[in-house]
C-alpha cells in the first residue's frame, strides 16, 4: 500500500463529533475573538480618536480621519506578508503553534498602542510609532485567519463543513462587538475631553487580559489527522513540497479565485462598519455613543446570522449562497445612505444590520470554499495568501477612498458605484468555481497526488 493510500485511509476516519468538535470550534473562536477585538478596536478608534490625537489639526475634520485611515491601511499591507510567513510555518509545523504565536504578537502590539503619546507630546514621532505597531499587528493577523478557520474546516464532517467552519467567522463580529462595547462604555461615561485624553486607552490595555485567555485555550487545540498525514507525506516523499511558493506555482487559479471571493466581501464590510460612522458623524453630526450603540446591535445580529447562513452553504451549495451575497450586496448603499439621512436611530440601526446580514451570505461560506480549493500540504499558505493579499486593495482602501470621495463630492454615490463594481468582480469569481458541497478533503489531496504522479496504479 502506498504512502498516499495510507494517508487517505487514515485521514478518512470520522471527524470528531459532539463535544470534541465543539471544543475545537470554541478554541478557534475564542482566539479569533481576541485577535479581531484588537484589530477592529483600531478601526473604530481611527474613526473616533486617532485623527484628532495623532495628527495635526488642519481645520477640516475629514483630513485627520483620512490620515488615520492611511495608518489603518498599513495593517492591511502587512497582512499578506504575515500570510506568507505564517502560512509557511503553519503548513510545516502545524496550525496550533502558529496560532499561539500570532495571538501573542497581536496582543503585545495592541497593548503598546494604548501607551503611545499623541502629536501634541512628541510631534510626528507619534504617528510614526502608531504606523510601526499597526504594521506588526497586521503582520500577525495575516497568519491568524487562515489557521483559525482551517483548524475547524479540517476537523469538520464533509456534509456540514460549511456550518462548522462558519463559527470562526461569527467570532469576528463578537470581537468587533467587544471592542465597540468597551469604547461605548468609555465614551458614554466620560467627558469628550477625558475620552480623547485617556479613555480610549483602556480598551487597548484590556487586550492583555483577553490575550492570556485566548492563548490558554489554544494550548488545548489538537491538529487534524488529515494535516498530520499530509505532514508525514511531505517529510517522507522528497518529490512533494508545501508552502507559499509551491501553492503559487501549482494553484495560481485557486489563489485568484480566493482573491475574487474576498474582494467585495472585504470592501462591503469596512464600508458598513467604518465608513458608515464617518458619514453619520461628519455629515449629520451624529453623536459617538449613539453610533457605537447602533453598531453593537448590528454586530449581535451579524453573529447570530452567520452560522445560519453556514447551514445554507451545506444545503444549497457554496455558489448559490455566495451569489446571493454578491448580488444583493451591490444594492445596499442605494437604500442604506438614504436611510442614514433620516437621522432616525431605528432606521440607522436597520440599515447597518441589513448590510451585515447581506455580508454574511458572502462571509459564512469562505472557510469551506477556500479550504476545498487547496490540498492539505499547502492549504494554510493558499488560504492565507488568497485572502490577505486582497485586503491591500480592498478593505484597506475602502474607508479611505469613500472618505476622500465624500470630502471631494459631498456625496455617497461614488462609494455606491465602487461597491457595485466590486460585487461584479466577486460574482465572476464565484461563477468560475466548481461546486464543492460535501466534498471530502481527502479527495482534494488525492487529486493533488495524481497531479504529482505519486499514486500507484492500484491506488487510482
Amino acid at each position: 500500500m502506498s504512502v498516499e493510500q495510507r494517508s487517505a485511509d487514515n485521514a478518512a476516519g470520522p471527524a470528531p463529533k459532539g463535544s470534541g468538535l465543539k471544543k475545537i470550534v470554541a478554541a478557534s473562536m475564542v482566539g479569533t475573538v481576541v485577535e479581531w477585538y484588537e484589530f477592529f478596536l483600531y478601526a473604530t478608534a481611527a474613526t473616533l480618536v486617532f485623527g484628532k490625537y495623532f495628527f495635526p489639526a488642519t481645520g477640516n475634520e475629514l483630513d485627520g480621519i483620512i490620515q488615520a485611515f492611511i495608518t489603518y491601511a498599513v495593517g492591511f499591507v502587512a497582512r499578506p506578508l504575515g500570510g506568507i510567513v505564517f502560512g509557511q510555518i503553519g503548513d510545516k509545523l502545524g496550525r496550533k503553534p502558529t496560532l499561539q504565536l500570532t495571538i501573542i504578537i497581536i496582543g503585545v502590539s495592541t497593548f503598546l498602542m494604548g501607551c503611545l503619546p499623541g502629536f501634541a507630546d512628541i510631534g510626528y514621532l507619534a504617528p510614526a510609532l502608531l504606523v510601526f505597531l499597526r504594521f506588526i499587528q497586521g503582520f500577525a493577523l495575516g497568519g491568524e485567519w487562515g489557521g483559525a478557520v482551517l483548524l475547524v474546516a479540517e476537523h469538520s464532517p464533509n456534509k456540514s463543513r460549511g456550518f462548522w467552519s462558519s463559527w470562526p467567522q461569527s467570532a469576528v463580529p463578537v470581537g468587533n462587538l467587544l471592542a465597540t462595547l468597551v469604547l461605548y462604555i468609555m465614551s458614554s461615561t466620560l467627558s469628550p475631553e477625558a475620552f480623547l485624553s485617556w479613555g480610549w486607552r483602556v480598551a487597548f490595555w484590556l487586550s492583555a487580559v483577553i490575550v492570556f485567555v485566548g492563548y490558554y485555550i489554544r494550548t488545548h487545540v489538537t491538529e487534524a489527522p488529515i494535516f498530520l498525514e499530509a505532514k508525514a507525506l511531505v517529510e517522507k516523499e522528497q518529490a512533494v513540497s508545501y508552502g507559499v511558493f509551491e501553492v503559487v506555482r501549482k494553484y495560481p487559479k485557486g489563489i485568484l479565485q480566493a482573491m475574487g471571493l474576498r474582494f467585495a466581501e472585504n470592501i462591503m464590510y469596512y464600508l458598513v462598519v467604518s465608513f458608515a460612522i464617518v458619514y453619520l458623524k461628519s455629515v449629520h453630526k451624529y453623536d459617538t455613543s449613539s453610533l457605537l450603540l447602533a453598531l453593537l446591535i448590528a454586530h449581535v445580529i451579524h453573529f447570530l446570522v452567520i452560522p445560519q447562513v453556514g447551514r445554507l452553504v451545506d444545503s444549497w451549495g457554496r455558489k448559490p449562497v455566495y451569489l446571493v451575497g454578491a448580488i444583493t450586496g451591490a444594492t445596499w448603499p442605494f437604500f442604506a445612505f438614504p436611510m442614514f439621512d433620516t437621522r432616525n436611530a431605528f432606521v440607522i440601526v436597520l440599515a447597518v444590520t441589513i448590510g451585515l446580514c447581506l455580508h454574511a451570505f458572502m462571509y459564512a461560506g469562505q472557510p469551506a470554499i477556500m479550504a476545498e480549493l487547496f490540498p492539505t500540504r499547502m492549504r494554510y499558505a493558499g488560504v492565507s495568501l488568497g485572502s490577505q493579499v486582497t485586503s491591500i486593495f480592498a478593505g484597506s482602501l475602502a474607508p479611505l477612498l469613500a472618505t476622500q470621495w465624500l470630502k471631494d463630492t459631498g456625496s455617497w454615490l461614488p462609494t455606491a458605484i465602487y461597491l457595485v463594481v466590486a460585487c461584479a468582480i466577486t460574482t465572476v469569481a464565484v461563477l468560475s468555481l466548481k461546486e464543492t458541497k460535501g466534498i471530502a478533503l481527502e479527495d482534494v489531496d488525492r487529486a493533488d497526488a495524481e497531479r504529482e504522479g505519486l499514486l500507484t496504479p492500484s491506488s487510482r
